[in-house]
């Protein structure tokens, strides 16, 4: 598998073990991982460095227990902005980047400009988030909100085969 023209890595069989163990779990310890894909920690430690090198992971977070933080809802909000320039468009990602609530934010193709993702404890939280934030955002003139009941399921890997 190449990853990107310009860079030219090729994935092995092996690689490609090591960076879905990884998005499964990476806290493991190189021993761990290398006995987890049938490797030697020193070949581990070697394959594991050149991918982390180069570029492979964006980065390793830890996801948090939403419950113990009593973050109860999601919401997805479509944004219709004023103008369709780069400049409106600029403007609102800066100032919508900036807003912790935002888990994700989608420019759009179709009827709406932009979709955020938004989580909130409860419906006050979300109504201040809503009129003191989101529509206090440059350029937004009309949304639409779906609040989402529960969710069904998750994932955070791209499984690499």
């Amino acid at each position: 598998m190449e990853l990107n023209a310009s860079e030219n890595i090729e994935l092995d069989h092996t690689d490609k073990k090591i960076i879905n163990a990884l998005q499964n779990n990476a806290r493991l310890s190189n021993v761990e991982l290398a006995e987890q894909i049938n490797l030697s920690p020193s070949a581990c430690l070697r394959r594991t460095k050149f991918l982390l090198d180069s570029g492979v992971f964006d980065r390793f977070v830890g996801l948090l227990n939403r419950a113990l933080f009593h973050v109860q809802g999601t919401a997805f909000i479509f944004i219709s902005l004023d103008k369709q320039s780069e400049a409106v468009f600029d403007d609102f990602e800066i100032a919508v980047a900036k807003l912790e609530q935002v888990m994700e934010c989608y420019l759009m193709a179709g009827d709406n400009d932009f979709m955020l993702k938004v989580v909130y404890t409860d419906a006050k939280d979300y109504e201040e988030l809503y009129y003191k934030k989101i529509l206090r955002l440059p350029g937004v003139v009309g949304t639409q909100t779906r609040m989402a009941l529960r969710q069904v399921h998750n994932n955070t890997n791209i499984m690499v085969t």
